[in-house]
């Protein structure tokens, strides 16, 4: 990894659905000179796809600096590792088998080349969640590969932008089943990851957490509900007493109806709607996915495939900007808090001898 303070940041960035706006976003942020300086992209893709897109767009002026390892990255380069030379079709706008395919091949790349320190930090462009299936690959999206990748068990979905961190502790599961969902050991430990994220993460010394309620009105005393009364509020009353500033549970309309949210640091919603639609309502452009817990750094842009925009130059690169410096200040963050935690102030006894001499 780049240990020096001076050298440029690895980000590995995968294509995601090649029929989608992910290479607009690449190209169009990869554009910016400030963006080469401030760190060494790697791009994981297809070559002929990208200049399929980039005709498609009428870019002229950038083109990607091919190479065949992360390890040989050039500073002040768009960097580019081609997952094949085959001729492949781009579809603009379409779900397709192959599309999937070679999405999930580049995130295994950039992840073999993260875990091995040939990148530091990982932003992965949208995937479409239905074709990236096959035998070898069975997971929900990104987050739950990555956790398996580096065996985390506990692991948290934080949308970030600027000082608005919502997170959620269900994630992709259906509305029938948010009943189960919502216990208080798994509440407990979602506070706990978004505890330690915004610290550790973020440099926030004592984070206030808001805690959502699951039912509308947050249960109204148990008339709508008893999740509140049973199983959220014991939850914040259990990490309360481990020092943890969790307040709550809220309703979550008025809560974000009144802005009551910008007096926290981090927002636990109980399901993904919940906290997605006011936060992509607040913050679409440049809202950014980071995954909580992992020993990585990975994001995202917090929008999909796009396929209705796809090879329209339409799409905003905003979002895809903003992951990759989120990504990079974050790892700067947790180098930091390493190097302040790693070595604590030894307390050498003095004798009144020494004193003397």
């Amino acid at each position: 990894m780049s240990n020096d303070s001076n050298m440029p940041i690895k980000v590995g960035i995968t294509h995601g659905d090649f029929n989608g706006v992910g290479y607009e976003i690449i190209m169009k942020t990869l554009m910016e000179r400030d963006i080469l300086e401030l760190c060494t992209p790697v791009v994981y893709g297809l070559h002929k796809v990208a200049s399929a897109h980039r005709k498609a767009l009428n870019i002229q002026d950038f083109n990607f600096y091919g190479i065949a390892d992360a390890s040989k990255a050039a500073k002040h380069q768009a960097n580019f590792i081609s997952l094949s030379e085959k001729d492949i079709q781009v579809e603009f706008g379409a779900s397709t088998n192959e599309a999937g395919e070679y999405a999930v091949k580049a995130l295994e790349l950039a992840m073999s080349d993260l875990l091995a320190g040939k990148i530091d930090v990982l932003v992965t462009a949208p995937i479409n969640k239905l074709n990236v299936q096959s035998d070898k690959f069975q997971f929900p999206g990104h987050t739950e590969y990555l956790a398996q990748k580096t065996s985390t068990k506990d692991f948290l979905m934080l949308l970030v932008s600027d000082d608005l961190r919502v997170g959620v502790v269900s994630g992709h599961v259906p509305i029938n089943s948010l009943s189960d969902e919502i216990k208080k050991d798994k509440i407990v430990q979602k506070i706990r990851i978004m505890h330690q994220s915004l610290i550790k993460d973020f440099g926030i010394r004592k984070p206030k957490i808001a805690v959502m309620g699951l039912n509308p009105h947050a249960g109204d005393g148990g008339l709508i509900g008893k999740e509140e009364i049973e199983q959220i509020l014991p939850a914040i009353q259990e990490v309360e007493k481990e020092g943890i500033l969790a307040f709550g549970p809220y309703s979550a309309d008025g809560f974000f109806g009144s802005a009551t949210y910008r007096k926290f640091d981090g927002i636990l919603a109980m399901y993904h709607d919940q906290g997605l639609i006011p936060f992509k309502t607040l913050a679409f452009n440049h809202g950014v996915n980071f995954t909580a817990g992992l020993s990585i750094v990975r994001t995202s842009p917090d929008h999909g495939t796009g396929y209705d925009i796809a090879g329209k130059n339409k799409a905003s690169e905003e979002s895809l900007r903003e992951a990759i410096f989120t990504a990079i200040d974050i790892y700067r963050k947790r180098k930091e808090f390493a190097s302040l935690t790693s070595n604590p102030l030894k307390i050498t006894k003095v004798s009144h001898n020494d004193y003397e001499r």
